[in-house]
This record gives structure tokens, sequence and C-alpha cells, in this order.
């Protein structure tokens, strides 16, 4: 028993030996181990700087960005400026246009040029005895207050000749031989209800003679005779585009037809569209989806018709006219391909847009 707890017995002497055979303590001064530390701190030293770089380089791109960007605002700023300067010439141009077209014409203007008012326009409508136009023009005439009560009338605003101004006899003239008397006369309507209510048809589909138009000529003793036009407002597509500013005219805005050099074609005058004017009491008028006389009946009739001077400046500008054009000296193209030639008939049209002033502006031969 005393031999077994001996050998259980450890040597101190033995324990050292065999710690300190499984021990390596590290040498700090050791050459290896030096470079290895100081391979890493330069590392991190180039990944560091390359960091800095990276953030700094970032930093001067969206400053970079920041100053693109506000170039490009003062660039298309001053393009803006230059698009409304360019708008302003092309307008004081079609201006001048006007200004020196009356001058020229002034001698002439001044014998020969006649100025129609409402009163005459009404007179020559009631003169066309057996249309649509006269009878109603007669109904009002007779029975002013009752008419716009009766349910085959109440929805009509007007006829076309009627509801606009021309400022010029003669452009109210060539604007009228443009639409033609069927549509100078045509009655407008503001609903689909009411061009119901001008024409009832019995069971086997014929005309009732006593309702509507038919019934109220029977009645005054000016019966009905052929076909008449009627527009709805409603249903016409009206112009979407944007309006100038501030105008009480509500005047829309159409780009103007320009050269490949940016210039307005010689003798523009502007669209007939615009120059139409609404009588105060039609201007507050507004359609059921919120469009007024110009953006529907109007824009309609004309579109972009373009008015110019004279008719070789009209022929010239052919490439650049898209919905027809007219001129002050009588030239007519209808649209693209179809031209009116000859002459045009120098006697009294009795379906002319009336005039609202008897100044010979925009007056030619």
């Amino acid at each position: 028993m005393f031999q077994t707890n001996h050998q259980l017995l450890i040597s101190p002497r033995a324990l050292a030996t065999r710690e300190s055979s499984g021990f390596n303590p590290v040498d700090q001064n050791d050459p290896c181990l030096i470079a290895e530390s100081e391979a890493q701190r330069e590392e991190f030293r180039k990944v560091e700087f390359v960091v800095t770089k990276s953030k700094k380089l970032q930093d001067d791109l969206q400053n970079l960005g920041l100053r693109i960007k506000h170039h490009e605002e003062s660039f298309t700023f001053l393009k803006n400026c230059i698009n409304n300067l360019d708008e302003s010439i092309l307008d004081i141009e079609v201006s001048l246009g006007k200004y020196y077209s009356s001058r020229e014409a002034k001698t002439e203007s001044e014998n020969n040029n006649h100025c129609q008012t409402e009163e005459d326009t009404i007179e020559q409508i009631l003169q066309q005895e057996k249309s649509a136009a006269g009878i109603l023009y007669q109904l009002k005439t007779r029975h002013g207050t009752q008419a716009p009560n009766l349910a085959s009338t109440k929805d009509v605003l007007g006829i076309v000749a009627t509801l606009g101004k021309v400022d010029n006899d003669n452009l109210s003239r060539l604007l009228s031989e443009y639409l033609g008397m069927e549509t100078m006369l045509a009655i407008v309507c503001k609903t689909y209800e009411g061009v119901k209510a001008l024409e009832l048809y019995d069971r086997e589909g014929g005309i009732n003679k006593n309702a509507g138009i038919h019934g109220i000529g029977s009645t005054i003793g000016r019966p009905m005779d052929g076909r008449y036009l009627v527009i709805c407002l409603e249903n016409l597509r009206p112009y979407a585009g944007e309006f100038i500013a501030d105008d009480p005219q509500r005047t829309i805005s159409l780009l103007k037809p320009r050269l490949p050099n940016g210039e307005c074609p010689a003798g523009f005058l502007g669209f007939a569209v615009n120059m139409i004017n609404l009588d105060s009491p039609n201007l507050p008028f507004l359609t059921a989806s919120g469009h007024g006389l110009r953006e529907t009946l109007f824009y309609s009739l004309f579109s972009r018709l373009q008015v110019y001077r004279t008719r070789a400046e009209m022929v010239d500008a052919t490439p650049f006219i898209s919905d027809g054009a007219v001129s002050l000296d009588g030239g007519i193209i209808r649209s693209n391909g179809i031209f009116s030639l000859g002459n045009r008939h120098r006697g009294e049209i009795p379906y002319k847009l009336w005039n609202s002033k008897s100044s010979p502006e925009l007056h030619a031969s």
C-alpha cells in the first residue's frame, strides 16, 4: 500500500519541466512579428485613405450635380423668357401687319366700307322668310318676351350670324363667305333636348307641321320650306388647350405658324377663331361641361383657320397651313389641297357676321 501511494506522487521538478516544455512565450521584438504588424497598419492606412478619398469624391460629385441642376434651371428659365419674347414679337408683328394693312387701304375704306350693325343682320335674316332662322327672328320680333318661354325655342341660344362680332366689314364678309349661308343661318341650341324640340315627327316618321319650328312658322304665316342646320353645343368636341391669361374674351392660345428660322410667315395676322368678339351677354355662357362659345361653336366652325394680309403671302405660307386660311384680298384655302379660286362676290352678302364698330382696321381691297 505504501508503494501504491508513492507512485501517485508527482515531483515538483518534473511538473515544472513539463510546464516549461508546453508554454512558448511571444517575443515582442521578433522581427517577423514587427514586419507583420507594420504591414497591417499600412494596409489600414491605405483603406482609410481610399474611404476618405471616396467620400470627398462623392461630396464633390454631389456639389457638381447641384451646380448642374442650378444651371439647367437657369437655362430653362432663360429659354422660357426667349419663347415669351418671341411670342411678344410675333404679336407685335401681327399688330403691325394689321396696322399697315389698314393704312394701305384707308382711302378705299373711307369710300366703300359699310359697317353692318346687329340690326342690319337681323333685318337680312328676316328677309329669309321661309328659313328656320327667319321664323325664329320673326317670332322674337313679334313676341320677344314670350319666345324664350316656348318649349320649342327656350333652349335656342341664337343664330350663328348673331352670336359673334367682327370689328371689320371686310373680314366679316370674308369669314361669312368661308362659312356659307347655310352655316351662317344655323340655329344654335345649348343641348340635344333643344334640338329634338325644334322638330317633331308623326308615327309614320313624317314631320309634324303643327309642332316645333314648323308649327311656329304656320302660326305666324311663314311656313317652313327646305332643310336647315342646327348646332348642338353640348355635342361639339371643344378646344382642350390653354387660354390667354386675364383675357375677358377667353381668347384661346394657339401655336402660331413658324418658318424654319423661327419667324412667323409674312402677312400672318392671326387665327379667325380669335378674331370673333363675343357679346357681354354671351361671354358668361358655359355648357354643362364648362366650355364657352369660343371653344365650342367658333372653334368647331373655324378650328385653326389662319388669316393673312394678301393671297400671295397666304400661298407662300401653304406648307404651314393645316386647317385652311383666308386672305383679306379674297383668297380662301378651305383645307389641305382644297382652294377657292376666282374673284369673290362684291355685292351685298345678307348673312355677314355683324360688326361692332366702323374701324377700317384689317380692311383690304
